[in-house]
């Protein structure tokens, strides 16, 4: 099932000024965003951020309050979710317990009228695709929670639709096959250049799928971006807690330095210099954010170059994670940094109440504006 078979490349989607309100409560509020065709789009963000509905409208099993959804410039919101044209698969499977792989996969065509002969192929493409050939007369209770999900996907692709939306649809599954099914997912959008847009509250699972991501909150998107973007260069406090871990700065922002970083100062006297993700001005309540894996201990920071930040500090906690083992070191009344450090052979180990001291780059340092954290 590749494009040329049926999937002529994937569809642009465009949400424009989207809000969805249920009585005086604001579900998703203003959301503007476009999906390149062939792309994979992921929403993500909290429970309660908006992300499901803005798919459900997308979907058309949601009616917006205000604003459209575009799909290659044609607005669906009047178009009830069976004219949409687009594939959907959820988090709870929805496969049909009292019909074969075969029928669960074959029911969207059925409903299309498509003849015995286009069907019998094109099941067996999509089960091809989803590595299930040979499962055609099995009933979904034969079947393992990837299993069925993999008839989930081979449904929804089945009739080659150019959109193919998808609520959590991993959710369910334990985590060593979560992350295979990620990397398949991948694999097959790419295959068939079908424009995906993925609805996630895993932080790991958008970094990993994704080409854009939006992240929300409060019915908001508070960034758009790559994952590379949004990891390295957070636009918010939010962002950069909730995608990954950071460590934060309370901080004062005392003067600009070139190229959009300031120095700043915090409440027990450090200094460091950070890059504003954010107008500032000087004397304004700032906090600084870092991530753990960015910091080196000061005798292995020559790769940092001149001017890293610095800082001492006594080891507090050791806790091997396998890969890495997490220190958290007490700055005194500037509080404490997380740093990680990868398990090497022969990699230095700290010691609880060890004097340490750490270094990390200006570069690797996003400052924001407190007053939005």
């Amino acid at each position: 099932m590749a494009a040329a078979e049926g999937i002529d490349g994937g569809a642009e989607v465009r949400l424009h000024e989207l809000t969805k309100t249920y009585g005086s409560v604001v579900a998703v509020c203003d959301v503007s965003v476009t999906v390149a065709p062939g792309s994979f789009f992921t929403l993500l963000g909290p429970s309660g951020s908006g992300k499901t509905t803005t798919l459900m409208m997308v979907a058309g099993f949601a009616s917006p309050t205000s604003g459209e959804v575009f799909v290659d410039g044609r607005p669906m919101a009047a178009l009830p979710p069976q004219k949409r044209h687009l594939g959907m698969v959820f988090q709870s499977y929805a496969v049909f317990p009292h019909l074969t792989v075969f029928d669960n996969v074959a029911f969207p065509l059925q409903i299309r009228k498509t003849s015995r002969l286009e069907t019998l192929h094109r099941v067996a493409d999509a089960l091809e695709l989803v590595r299930l050939t040979g499962y055609e007369r099995r009933l979904p209770r034969q079947l393992s929670g990837g299993e069925q999900q993999r008839v989930a996907l081979a449904r929804a692709l089945v009739f080659r639709p150019r959109v193919l939306l998808m609520d959590e649809p991993l959710g369910a599954l334990d985590k060593k096959l979560r992350a295979h099914m990620q990397l398949e997912l991948k694999h097959i959008q790419q295959r068939l250049h079908v424009t995906v847009l993925y609805v996630t509250h895993d932080q790991e699972e958008a970094l990993t799928m994704s080409d854009r991501v939006a992240v929300m909150q409060g019915g908001r998107i508070e960034q758009v971006g790559t994952p590379a973007e949004l990891y390295d260069r957070p636009a918010s406090r939010f962002v950069a807690d909730f995608l990954g871990e950071s460590n934060f700065l309370d901080a004062v922002a005392v003067s600009t330095e070139r190229d959009g970083r300031w120095r700043c100062r915090a409440a027990g006297g450090l200094e460091f210099i950070g890059v504003g993700a954010a107008a500032l001005a000087a004397g304004q309540a700032v906090t600084a954010a870092v991530r753990p894996e960015k910091l080196v201990l000061a005798e292995d920071a020559a790769a940092l170059g001149a001017g890293a930040n610095a800082c001492k500090g006594l080891v507090e906690e050791a806790i091997y994670v396998g890969d890495v083992t997490r220190y958290r070191v007490g700055l005194g009344a500037d509080g404490a940094l997380i740093i990680k450090m990868p398990n090497r052979f022969a990699a230095r180990s700290l010691a609880s109440g060890a004097a340490v001291a750490l270094a990390w780059s200006p570069d690797d340092t996003r400052v924001f504006p407190r007053a939005t954290a």
